[in-house]
């Protein structure tokens, strides 16, 4: 997928942001298929599949399950705040190198963190950067999302590239295939993200630059009962009902000295 359609008014204003992800912009209507294309309704872009239009995936910060979350989640007694080391002490800085639609990275970034988010699906960056914005805007979150910082490229590449133990916390979280035991539906989001992006069969291979760019920890959020990133066994391990934090401690979470 490489087009992103919109009204024809509306297209002008469009080019510059899709130039950033390598997407071209089409006034032309969208196909009517079972494929999943990005289209610009003039208030939010949106994942939409062209024989379901009405189904759309969008980033939002400011209401649904993500603004339910930010007022009612539980602050720093969440296991993710814990896995990453906020404390009252300190709020350390945070890469989430498989940023994805965000959700993490805002609940970091509520906590106060600073936030540097990548992303190299462009289809999944678009649709993340233009949450950003819309969120900028909004006088309840503005400054939550202004403590995040995207950027569109490969996390392998991107943590390479890090001096040693530059950052605080990297923080992972891969996508893997749906567990077909697993009773719960796939939510609308991670079944067209699975449709568009398809399975990080890579990302055993981000474990060893995380480690390396990471001054203090790096977490790994994994299914409850899968196995550890690469084999590797963590420090220790936070578990919740669904899901668990392996935690690969290097140093205290503290301002460096």
């Amino acid at each position: 997928m490489t087009e992103l359609y919109c009204a024809s008014d509306f297209a002008p204003h469009l080019h510059e942001f899709a130039d950033a992800f390598g997407l071209g912009v089409s006034t032309a209507n969208m196909p009517q298929n079972a494929e999943y294309h990005l289209h610009h309704d003039g208030h939010a872009l949106g994942l939409v599949r062209g024989d379901a239009p009405k189904a759309r995936v969008i980033v939002d910060f400011c209401a649904g399950a993500t603004a339910h979350r930010r007022k009612f989640g539980g602050g720093k007694g969440q296991d993710i705040a814990k896995a990453v080391g906020v404390s009252s002490a300190y709020l350390p800085t945070v890469v989430d190198a498989t940023a994805g639609l965000g959700r993490d990275s805002f609940v970091l970034a509520t906590l106060g963190c600073q936030v540097t988010a990548i992303e190299r699906q462009s289809v999944v960056a678009a649709l993340l950067q233009d949450g950003l914005e819309r969120a900028r805007l909004d006088s309840e979150v503005g400054d939550i999302v202004d403590r995040i910082r995207l950027v569109h490229t490969s996390a392998h590449q991107w943590l390479a590239a890090q001096a040693e133990n530059s950052v605080d916390v990297v923080y992972l979280d891969p996508m893997f295939d749906h567990d077909p035991k697993q009773k719960a539906a796939v939510k609308k989001d991670m079944q067209a993200f699975r449709e568009v992006v398809g399975q990080d069969v890579d990302s055993d291979d981000l474990l060893g630059p995380a480690l390396d760019a990471a001054r203090c920890r790096v977490v790994v959020k994994r299914a409850r009962k899968a196995q550890p990133l690469a084999g590797r066994a963590p420090s220790y391990s936070i578990t919740g009902k669904s899901n668990r934090f392996d935690v690969y401690a290097l140093a205290r979470v503290e301002a460096p000295a």
